[in-house]
């Protein structure tokens, strides 16, 4: 399915790393800004409230929940915002609105809903189907109409059907989630996770060595999440390669996720040991 291809400026977003580093691994390396420890897999349909201002602290991501669980062939209309980065479930998503199109957007989800797609877009590939619901659980208007905006992510979805495209995209959605585990295939989740999370450690520590950082003991990176829920945590931390984010986003197994992960880790970590060894060869280099 072609899909419109809706640029955005970068300068929409509060923070956004344009180059891919493998240093960049280092900036979000604690889970527990994305999730909390007791992280459900069911989604939940939305409920009308009211969204908290920036001087109030988010509910904690069981609370944020919806009632009931929405099937996996449920279609529902969700308005999108194009963006050039890639959202996962349990990010924490910082935007600032300024564009006319999208300040309308937000009047309306403040009378009936706080919830929007997230969609990649860039001037190469265009835009994808596949994204995720950013929530939005602090918010602040200012005086000329911006707004300032802390989203979080919630469940995956699929485009399947445009229904407008002004003043905003709207499009007919689809959910997505990860093909449940067979018996006996959960400990062997477990376990890649843990290998993911020991690449990971060792990745952040050979990065504070490069940066003249302490390289003091990596905490605990996981901090009891599922594996699936962790596997999104690893994929947030891609920051600066938008398009190894898409793909894991829109593989729909945890285990090929978390294997993909942990390839890409272990690239960038003998990377970083050559480079590592390179400078102490040649300090002064």
């Amino acid at each position: 399915m072609a899909l419109p291809q809706l640029l955005h400026s970068s300068s929409s977003i509060i923070s956004h790393k344009s180059l891919f580093n493998p240093s960049n691994y280092l900036l979000n390396q604690n889970p527990d800004k994305f999730f909390t420890t007791t992280h459900s897999c069911s989604h939940r349909r939305r409920q009308r409230r009211k969204p908290n201002s920036l001087r109030c602290s988010a509910s904690s991501f069981s609370e944020k929940h919806h009632t009931n669980s929405p099937k996996s062939d449920d279609v529902v209309e969700l308005p999108l915002f194009p963006l050039p980065l890639v959202l996962f479930p349990g990010a924490i998503l910082p935007l600032q609105i300024f564009e006319f199109r999208y300040r309308i957007m937000m009047h309306t989800l403040l009378q009936t809903d706080l919830r929007f797609g997230v969609i990649y877009t860039d001037s190469t590939t265009g835009t994808v189907e596949v994204g995720c619901v950013g929530e939005v659980i602090k918010h602040e208007r200012l005086v000329d109409d911006r707004f300032f905006l802390i989203c979080k992510g919630q469940e995956r979805f699929r485009v399947t059907k445009f229904v407008r495209t002004k003043p905003y995209l709207v499009a007919e959605v689809v959910w997505l989630e990860d093909r449940p585990s067979g018996n006996g295939e959960v400990e062997d989740l477990d376990a890649l996770a843990n290998e993911v999370e020991m690449y990971m450690k060792d990745v952040i520590r050979l990065s504070n060595r490069l940066n003249g950082k302490p390289e003091k003991e990596v905490q605990d990176l996981r901090r009891n999440l599922f594996p699936t829920p962790f596997s999104f945590f690893v994929g947030s931390t891609f920051e600066g390669a938008p398009r190894e984010q898409q793909a894991l986003l829109e593989l729909e197994d945890t285990a090929t996720r978390l294997k993909r992960e942990k390839e890409t880790l272990r690239n960038t970590l003998n990377y970083l040991t050559a480079a590592s060894a390179v400078k102490d060869v040649f300090p002064s280099s």
